[in-house]
């Protein structure tokens, strides 16, 4: 079957199976891997992607679900002059990643909270991140970045 949607702003289509998990029409359908597939059960985040402006695990949701959505993946975060979106710019300065395959998910969680809540505490984006795993960073960057990117002071983060 052809599924079509709106993705990062252009409208897309792939043939798929009916049983095409949206992670796989993104990465194998359109080839936009920045999705990233880490356990293919909706526990480490690193498939976070936004579905008509809500986060979404992209390992867990059916492609043809998404028929006619709008969906933002990691591609269409940066600015439209190509150079890094506030929060991807916050990651880079405050160095909120190591070995990058849990960030494309991190950075679209922290869209999706400074989204909800423009000025978050240390304590609401440690409890808003809990489904994302990093196994390299422990957090501490992580939270520096996306406190950066909402224009806060990340002096008083603390080291866990």
């Amino acid at each position: 079957m052809k599924v079509t949607m709106t993705v990062n702003g252009k409208e897309r289509s792939a043939e798929t199976e009916g049983r095409t998990l949206l992670s796989e029409y993104l990465r194998e359908g359109l080839r936009l891997t920045g999705t990233h597939v880490g356990c293919d059960t909706s526990q480490c985040g690193a498939c976070l992607v936004h579905v008509d402006g809500q986060p979404a695990k992209a390992c867990t949701v059916l492609a043809q679900d998404c028929e006619g959505a709008e969906v933002t993946t990691i591609e269409g975060m940066a600015n439209a002059d190509g150079s890094l979106s506030r929060i991807q710019q916050a990651f880079q300065d405050h160095h909120g990643l190591q070995c990058g395959f849990c960030t494309p998910g991190m950075v679209m969680a922290a869209a999706a909270l400074l989204k909800d809540n423009p000025q978050p505490t240390e304590a609401d984006v440690r409890h808003y991140l809990e489904g994302n795993i990093c196994r390299c960073t422990g957090y501490h960057n992580i939270v520096k970045s996306v406190l950066a990117a909402s224009g806060q002071s990340v002096e008083p983060v603390a080291a866990e």
